[in-house]
């Protein structure tokens, strides 16, 4: 019996560590916040400026850094972030991700205010 613990009792722990350290927690940026580096964003272009997108988060570049604004009200993007989701206001189906309301538009969301 004491040898199956000693077997056993290292096995469980070790899963109970392995398994703790795996969480990971995504935080977003607020308004405002300049960063360095943004990781494979997407260049949209509205109204002769220039947007990058990534993960659902919105950037102006300035200089050598990325300030977070808020999603441009009409722009047009052909895919939606990662981790949007479906809800409906008022009877009519938008898509949101992060704060930010899309509304289908043929084959391109529009950026919209709900």
């Amino acid at each position: 019996m004491k040898r199956i613990l000693k077997i056993i009792a290292p096995v469980l722990l070790f899963g109970f560590l392995m398994t703790s350290c795996a969480t990971t927690a995504a935080t977003r940026p607020m308004r405002g916040v300049v960063v360095t580096k943004v990781h494979n964003p997407k260049i949209i272009m509205h109204k002769n400026v220039r947007y990058y997108r990534s993960n659902g988060v919105w950037y102006v570049k300035k200089n050598r850094s990325y300030r977070r604004v808020t999603a441009p009200v009409g722009v047009r993007v052909t895919t939606l972030p990662r981790g949007y989701r479906v809800v409906r206001v008022r009877g009519v189906q938008y898509y949101k991700c992060g704060g930010v309301y899309y509304k289908r538009s043929g084959k391109r969301y529009i950026v919209v205010n709900v």
